[in-house]
């Protein structure tokens, strides 16, 4: 099982260096959507006397693990639609290996988006305010926050099985990452909206986030529940495509 898996990730990571337009347009993406918010709209929102950087910063890093995760989708689409899927099927390996490898390829071009965004973010005014050991937590959540929608990507891209119909499907990410707490606190959202953006998972994985880089207080409730729906997507998306590579 780590045998294979590694082998289909190198596999991955290699396609991934041939075509650096899939990492330039992820990175290109995050650093539009950090300038924006940080000098076109960030005069404008009120965030309740923290600092707009510093608010908006936390849920547009992992907003960047969400999106940079959405190109796993077509990759998987485009392996099953040409035919690669079924030519692995075919060796004596364990069918989980198959899509465990695309997900760690796609899971490591998260990361490197994701300390690119970060650099980023510091040289436009970011700051953490509660130690570096704190904000390597984040980081660190970040990664596997983009682990975790990794895994749902690919799992929708081996149902539609198709690049086209992949790459329509990965935009059902931005009612997410748009009715969440990334850019405007939920307290200024009518009630339903406000309601579905305050239990969402993208949000509960932001106030983790955001309180491991800047509250000093206790985390553990943040970090439960982030860790809860992370937890939770990754299981079931990880069976989801684990179930139908078999009968793809």
């Amino acid at each position: 099982m780590g045998a294979a898996t590694w082998t289909i990730a190198l596999r991955g990571i290699r396609r991934t260096l041939r075509t650096p337009q899939i990492i330039v347009m992820g990175l290109l993406q995050s650093v539009a959507f950090l300038l924006i918010f940080r000098y076109v709209f960030g005069g404008a929102i009120d965030t309740r006397g923290a600092d707009y950087v510093d608010y908006m910063i936390p849920g547009l890093l992992t907003v960047s693990g969400l999106f940079a995760g959405m190109s796993a989708a077509v990759a998987v689409a485009d392996d099953v639609a040409s035919g690669y899927l079924d030519r692995l099927r075919s060796l004596p390996m364990p069918r989980a290996a198959v899509v465990a490898g695309q997900v760690l390829a796609d899971t490591v071009r998260v990361a490197l988006i994701l300390a690119v965004s970060t650099a980023l973010a510091f040289a436009v005014g970011f700051r953490v305010h509660t130690g570096w050991g704190h904000a390597l937590a984040a980081f660190g959540l970040c990664v596997l926050f983009g682990l975790a929608f990794v895994w749902t990507f690919v799992a929708l891209g081996l149902l539609t099985a198709d690049p086209q119909a992949a790459q329509g499907v990965g935009f059902l990410a931005l009612p997410l990452s748009f009715v969440s707490s990334a850019y405007v606190p939920v307290e200024t959202m009518p009630g339903p909206l406000r309601a579905f953006a305050e239990n969402q998972p993208v949000t509960v994985m932001m106030d983790a986030v955001r309180s491991l880089t800047q509250d000093a207080g206790p985390h553990t409730g943040d970090l439960t529940r982030a860790l809860a729906w992370t937890a939770g997507i990754i299981v079931v998306s990880a069976i989801v495509a684990v179930v139908r590579v078999r009968r793809v």
